[in-house]
Order: structure tokens, then C-alpha cells, then sequence
């Protein structure tokens, strides 16, 4: 099977890295190339016309006639796409959506198109082929990927919604299928509790050699999962049983299960040996993890480690529900080559997002060690598309950038990826309020890196009631942590999986936000110009303000 996958990984890798590396010495003709083509293809679309597409000749043209958007500029034609309508924004139809959070509050549903689904699978292709060239090995056992349902609902016209690796992981070859140590039904166990268990309990019944999943949470979770349901995933792989009700998902599981008392036995050893069960114990022959390196994720993928022991980490990528961006070169760093050949992209100062008229540069025009606003025009759809990431150029390979996910852009937070926003904070806040009758003056929500989750700090009007602490805890915040997760599906999924840890709240003292305020100014910032803080992005820079 080992040899098998490898020869389809390095038959289908090598192309497509002749492919890269010709992209790569000539970047600027590649991304015209991409440009062009991509507006000739969807010309006579709905957008197409309304923005003069066959009148494009230059990057230039292309920033005149097409504005900047968000996703709430684009949700009228996204709109049409889910009532069945046709021609929109491609002329190619949507296969699906990925859904995810919307900063208003209402999801965004992203079009995956024939073109994009394309072009995220030779990424995955050449991410695997140079990942071969620098781990030989790391295919030789099984593998453990950890994806999100394929299909999660549908949309009013009857196309589905869902995750685009779940989907790929359905449609996989059977004879790759067989090195994957999970069967696909289990990721769609509604319940987390459940669905972590029984990936625990199918993948310590093999030997792997690579375990892949993009969020290095997930990856502590399942660590926790094995350490403290030991005995129950022991003697589930003894009996042959999945040893949780999976409901209706338990009858379409059960062929894949056949008792293995002398794997059951070799994991009983290893908790008489050590005094628990570690994955790098249960899995010695382990090669690579691959998952997020950088941004908030890398403070998660520090402590990896101290289960999986000291296996070479390798990036999954630059990628989000709207695109894959880049493709990392090498082990251990954050950084990884843009996608010349699968999207278009624009630039923005970091220091000038907030012009009214900022530059925008080209991808032949960033400097290394600084940071730009992306923006993003992709074969589904997207047309300069602000995504609300800030990324870092670390160096370059050939004429082409290296470019390292930074942070979420303004008035955003992203600790394990629930893609936070100030206006979701917001909503959360009213609905509260209104509900208990508060009488806030000011509130910040700031990430709490230590402890993977938020803290919340209040300070309330001086004719406010005085209110337990034992209230603060115990009704206020699971009732502000249920108003996040109505408006934001991200937030929910992680404080459900446990990824993210409860909401702490903090009273804060009458004169808080003014000596806040005080000091900011202080610090040069004008009062006319100073915005509170509603939802900080850096612990660091919040530390200030309890102080």
C-alpha cells in the first residue's frame, strides 16, 4: 500500500512542480495570465457585465472598474447563487458551499466552484509531493486526517454546504482510503465528545506515520481524549466495539470493527510503563505532523511536543473557507510560497489600511519583514475580495514571496478559529443586556493565550446594581458565551469541541475605561480619533487595560 501511495503522490506531484517553479521565476506574467483568463471565462456573467470584464486589459483597469469588497458587498449576488439562479459570479455553477461565519452575524456561504475545488487539490498534491522529498517515510504507515463533515446541510436551491476537505476526503480513491486510519462516517457523529472518542479509537488500533489537520487544537484535544479515556478505549478495541453510542452512525460503523486483543494489550503496557497513554507512545513510528504553525495557531502548536514528541511539524498552508493562498516549502515554519497559478492577489500596506485611498501592490512589489492587507480574487468567484488577514513576507523563493499568516485583520481574533469579530462581540452584548437589564458603560473582550480562551472585563454605569460574583460566573457568562455561539458558528463549534475554554468575566472598578482612554492619549493617540476596544486581537496589547 506504502509504495502504491507514494508512486501516485510523486506521479502526480512532479508536473506540477515544474508547473511551480516556472510560475515562480515570473510572477507578475503569471498572475496577469490568471487575471485574464479568469475575467475572459466569466465575462458574460451577471457581475461580469456589470463591472465591464471584456474591457479589462491591465492590473490598472482591474482596480479602477472593480471595488474592494467584503463579503456583505458581495452577499446579494451570493444570494441569488442559493436560490438556484445561475451565471452569477462564474459561469461555472457552484458544486457547494463553505459555510462560516459572517461578521454581521449571518453566515457567509462561499461558492466552490469545478475551477477552485481544482486548484485546492493540486495544492494538496504538491503539498504531499514536497513533503515526501523531505520525510521519504512519512507515508509509510497509516494516516490519521481529521476533517469536518462533507456535507452539513442544504442550501434553499438543494446544493449542500459543508466542509470542501470533508468532501475530498469522501471522494478519495479506494486504494488511498485504505491508509486512512478513520473512516469517513465518524466525522459525521454529531456529538464532539463522541466523534473525538471514536477517531481516538480507531486510529490506536494502527500504526501511524502521519497525522494532518489543520487546527494544532484538535490535535491537543484528541491528545486528551487518548490520556484520560484510556481504559475505555482499551477495552473498546478488545471487544471490537466502538464503545460509545454513535446513534444512527453506530450500524454503519460496526463492519469496521473486528476485536484486536493484542493491540488492546500492547496500549495496557504502555499505561503500566508510563501511567498514561501518550500519542507518541501509541504511535512510535510517527513521521510529520501537518497542521497551523503561525498566528495564533503556532502558541497551540508549541505544545504538540509533550504528546506527539519531537516530530517535525509542516505547515498545511495559508488557507481559509474562500482559498488555499499558499504552499509551504519546508518543515517547521509558518512561512510558504504563494499560489501564483490558483488566485489573484492584492496587496495593502499594513500601516496604511485605514487610508482612504491606500496603495495596492502587486505580489512582484512586497518587501520582506513587512505586512500587507490581502486581498483576493479566486476562480469561484470572490473579486477583490478583503479577507481580513494580515500576512508577513519572510523572504522569497525564486521572484515569487513567502508569505506567513500574521493575525486576523482589524477588529477580529483568531485563537483557535473562530474567526472572532468586534461586531459579534457586539450583538452578543446587546442580546444580554437587554435580556438581564444591564447597565454597561464599557466592556473589552481580550484573548487569554494561557488559558486558550477569552476574557471579558465590565464596567458598569455608576447607578448599576452591585451583582455576586458567583452571578457574573454562573449566569451572565454562559448567557454572553450562548448569545456568541447564535452569532457566530465558529465560536460555538470550539467552546463545543472544548478547543476554546469558557469566558471569564471581570467587574472592573468605576474610572476603568477613562484612565484607558487617559492613557492612550498619552501615548499619542487623539481623543477625537480613539476607538474603545471593543474586541482586542493581542493578549500582550490588552494587558494594559485591567492595569
Amino acid at each position: 500500500m506504502s509504495i502504491l501511495l507514494k508512486t501516485a503522490v510523486w506521479a502526480g506531484g512532479w508536473p506540477l512542480a515544474r508547473q511551480l517553479e516556472a510560475a515562480a521565476t515570473n510572477p507578475q506574467a503569471t498572475q496577469m495570465t490568471f487575471l485574464q483568463r479568469l475575467l475572459a471565462r466569466n465575462a458574460d456573467t451577471i457581475f461580469g457585465r456589470e463591472h465591464g470584464f471584456d474591457r479589462i486589459r491591465t492590473a490598472a483597469d482591474y482596480r479602477r472598474v472593480v471595488p474592494v469588497a467584503d463579503y456583505e458587498r458581495l452577499r446579494p449576488y451570493v444570494n441569488r447563487l442559493l436560490a438556484g439562479e445561475s451565471n452569477i459570479l462564474t459561469a461555472s455553477p457552484p458544486l457547494m458551499f463553505a459555510r462560516t461565519s459572517g461578521t454581521t452575524g449571518q453566515p457567509k456561504y462561499i461558492p466552490i466552484t469545478r475551477e477552485s475545488e481544482a486548484g485546492g487539490s493540486r495544492l494538496m498534491r504538491q503539498w504531499l509531493y514536497r513533503a515526501l522529498q523531505d520525510r521519504p517515510r512519512f507515508l509509510d504507515r497509516a494516516t490519521l486526517g481529521i476533517v469536518s463533515p462533507g456535507v452539513e446541510g442544504y442550501v434553499p436551491c438543494g446544493l449542500p454546504y459543508g466542509s470542501v476537505s470533508g468532501r475530498i476526503y469522501q471522494q478519495i480513491p479506494a486504494v488511498v482510503q485504505r491508509s486512512y486510519a478513520v473512516p469517513y462516517p465518524v466525522f459525521e457523529i454529531k456529538d464532539y465528545d463522541a466523534r473525538y472518542f471514536a477517531i481516538a479509537r480507531f486510529a490506536l488500533t494502527r500504526s501511524l506515520s502521519f497525522i494532518s489537520t489543520p487546527n494544532p487544537s484538535t490535535l491537543i484535544r484528541l491528545a486528551n481524549i487518548i490520556a484520560t479515556q484510556a481504559d475505555r478505549l482499551i477495552r473498546a478495541i478488545h471487544d471490537g466495539d466502538l464503545g460509545i453510542d454513535a446513534g444512527n452512525l453506530s450500524a454503519v460503523l460496526q463492519p469496521f470493527f473486528k476485536p484486536q486483543p493484542r493491540r488492546a494489550r500492547q496500549l495496557a503496557r504502555i499505561v503500566q510503563q508510563f501511567g498514561t497513554l501518550r500519542p507518541q507512545d501509541c504511535w512510535p513510528e510517527l513521521q510529520l505532523l501537518g497542521c497551523w504553525t503561525g498566528g495564533s495557531a503556532g502558541l497551540q502548536a508549541q505544545h504538540l511536543a509533550a504528546h506527539f514528541g519531537p516530530v517535525p511539524l509542516r505547515d498545511l498552508g495559508y488557507l481559509a473557507s474562500e482559498a488555499r493562498i499558499t504552499l509551504p516549502l519546508e518543515n517547521n515554519t509558518a512561512a510558504g510560497l504563494l499560489a501564483l497559478t490558483e488566485n489573484y492577489y492584492e496587496f495593502v500596506p499594513e500601516a496604511a489600511v485605514d487610508d482612504a485611498n491606500p496603495p495596492v501592490l502587486g505580489c512582484h512589489e512586497l518587501e520582506v519583514g513587512q505586512r500587507y492587507s490581502l486581498l483576493l480574487t479566486t476562480a469561484a468567484g470572490l473579486y477583490r475580495y478583503c479577507i481580513h488577514d494580515i500576512v508577513e513576507v519572510t523572504g522569497f523563493y525564486r521572484a515569487t514571496p513567502l508569505l506567513a499568516f500574521a493575525r486576523k485583520g482589524k477588529d477580529m481574533s483568531n485563537l483557535v478559529g473562530e474567526k472572532l469579530h468586534a461586531n459579534h462581540v457586539m450583538l452578543a452584548m446587546d442580546q444580554v443586556q437587554q435580556r438581564y437589564g444591564l447597565s454597561v458603560l464599557r466592556y473589552t473582550l481580550q484573548p487569554n493565550d494561557d488559558a486558550t480562551g477569552y476574557a471579558l472585563q465590565v464596567e458598569l454605569t455608576e447607578d448599576a446594581p452591585t451583582l455576586s460574583p458567583d452571578w457574573w460566573s454562573e449566569i451572565f457568562a454562559p448567557a454572553f458565551e450562548r448569545a456568541l455561539a447564535a452569532v457566530n458558528l465558529e465560536y460555538g463549534q470550539k467552546r463545543d469541541s472544548q478547543r476554546l475554554a469558557p469566558v471569564t468575566v471581570q467587574v472592573m472598578p468605576s474610572g476603568w475605561s477613562e484612565s484607558v482612554i487617559r492613557q492612550a492619549i498619552a501615548q499619542g493617540k487623539r481623543d477625537v480619533q480613539f476607538k474603545w476596544p471593543v474586541l482586542r486581537s493581542h493578549q500582550g496589547i490588552a494587558g494594559a487595560v485591567g492595569s
